[in-house]
Formats: structure tokens, C-alpha cells, sequence
């Protein structure tokens, strides 16, 4: 071989290498490049995750936002936001104030125990009788029933006052009232069940469709406010007032759980 030859193919030999390592160094150059680019993204979806959780975290639960929302008042109300709830007979003097919330198990003993009586009194024209309703269990136990059947005692008093007292007195019998613990009432389907042991309600589809759609969510929630802006001093439930002036069955503040404690302080109630 020349040392001509010779040259030649060393030099195209360095060429070959110089070329080669350029090509490696592009490809190096790229694979950063993606790397970098990858890790952009990834800081970006985190950082987005992120700030998603946050604003889900402080965005209103659904309950809380009803306090804001146009409030559907059932029929068979009056005042502001169709919160007072008065049933009886027009020719009764006096009104008998009754403080309940849905879940609370010693509402449901008083209904099972002395709810026929003041249906009686109220079928009677002795006493009209004013609902408030209250949904304090739901803040204490981070539940949701007392708001959801509250809303449908809505639906049913939108039907009839006959279905509003039969539907509340199914809810607190003893067949279909759950623990305190135990938030049954949450579920619509629970709610629907108990509706259609009431002659007014069984197979009722627009009373269904409220309860399932919510209709009276705001309203409850607007009633739930009445109970804690109250001015009779009433902190829980049941609760009695007639005349401004809260009845119980001593000094104490034990509630009217029994007839006879009902019918002789409601009974001095109304004389005077």
C-alpha cells in the first residue's frame, strides 16, 4: 500500500469517528431535551392535581351550597321561604309550637307516645300546631339524613297537610325509625319506602320524583335555619312553646314525654 493509501484511509477513518461521535452527541442533545420536557409536564400535572384538590377541597359540600340556592316552597306554607308550617283548624285561639329534627330518637319516642294525642287535639280545634324543623344531628354525627328527609316532609306537605303529619309519623314509628347512628334517612329509596305506608303517598310519582330530584333541599335548609336563629330559647329537640314561653314537664326542662305530662301542661297552657 502507498503511503498515499495509507493517509487516505486514516483520514477517512477520523472522518468516519468525528461523524459518528456528532450523530451520539444529537442523540444525547434529544434525549435530554425529552427528559426535560417530560419532567415539565409531570411538575405541571402534579402542580394541576394539586390545585384541583385544593379548590375541590374548599368548594361548598352540596347541602351547604342549598343554603344559597332558590329555595321551592311546598304548598301549605307561609312567611319567608314557606317556612312556617301551621295546621289546625282556623276557629283554634292558640298555636303550639313543636321543635323536631328527623334523626333525633326522643322525637320519635314522643311521637309513639304522645302523637296521637296532639293529633287528636289538633283534629279537635283545641290547638293549630306549628312545625320547626331541625337537622342539628346531621353537624354533630357528619351526616345528611335529617336535611334529606326533612326536604321530603317538603315533598308530602306539598301534597297535603293529612300527608305530612301521616308521612312524619311514619318516620318516627318504631317499624321505620333508625338509631341515631345509623343514617338511613340519607337515601332516598329509604325515605320512599316509609312514604308508601302512607295512603296519600304510596305510589305518589310526583312526591317520588321530589325526594329523588331534591326539589325541597333549599327549603329544608332554610326551615334548619329557622330552628337556629329561633328567639323561644329552644337549643334541642322536641321542643314545646305556645304563647312565647317554652312548655315542659318541670322545672328541670324535661320534655312532654308522656300524655299525661302533655295533656296537663298543654292544658294550663291554654287557659291562660
Amino acid at each position: 500500500m502507498s503511503k498515499r493509501n495509507s493517509q487516505s484511509a486514516k483520514t477517512a477513518a477520523r472522518e468516519r469517528l468525528r461523524a459518528e461521535r456528532e450523530r451520539e452527541a444529537k442523540r444525547a442533545k434529544a434525549k435530554r431535551q425529552i427528559v426535560v420536557a417530560c419532567s415539565i409536564v409531570g411538575v405541571l400535572a402534579i402542580a394541576g392535581g394539586i390545585g384541583y384538590a385544593v379548590v375541590q377541597a374548599n368548594k361548598p359540600s352540596y347541602w351547604e351550597g342549598q343554603k344559597d340556592a332558590k329555595v321551592v316552597t311546598p304548598a301549605n306554607t307561609t312567611g319567608t321561604k314557606g317556612t312556617t308550617v301551621v295546621i289546625g283548624k282556623d276557629s283554634a285561639k292558640k298555636t303550639l309550637k313543636i321543635y323536631e329534627d328527623p334523626r333525633c330518637p326522643v322525637c320519635a319516642q314522643f311521637e309513639q307516645t304522645v302523637g296521637s294525642t296532639v293529633k287528636k287535639d289538633i283534629d279537635d280545634g283545641k290547638f293549630k300546631m306549628q312545625f320547626v324543623g331541625a337537622t342539628f344531628i346531621d353537624n354533630k354525627d357528619n351526616g345528611e339524613g335529617s336535611k334529606n328527609a326533612l326536604s321530603a316532609l317538603g315533598a308530602a306537605l306539598n301534597v297535603s297537610d293529612q300527608a305530612f303529619l301521616d308521612y312524619k309519623a311514619a318516620l318516627y314509628s318504631a317499624k321505620y325509625h333508625p338509631d341515631e347512628t345509623t343514617d338511613k334517612f340519607k337515601d332516598d329509596s329509604y325515605l320512599i319506602k316509609v312514604a308508601n305506608t302512607v295512603p296519600e303517598l304510596k305510589g305518589n310519582k310526583k312526591f317520588q320524583d321530589a325526594v329523588e330530584k331534591g326539589t325541597y333541599d333549599a327549603w329544608a335548609m332554610a326551615m334548619s335555619k329557622t330552628f337556629d336563629d329561633n328567639k323561644d330559647g329552644v337549643k334541642g329537640t322536641p321542643g314545646f312553646v305556645m304563647d312565647g314561653k317554652q312548655l315542659t314537664a318541670d322545672s328541670q326542662g324535661t320534655p312532654l314525654m308522656t300524655v299525661a305530662d302533655f295533656n296537663r301542661v298543654v292544658g294550663e297552657a291554654l287557659k291562660k
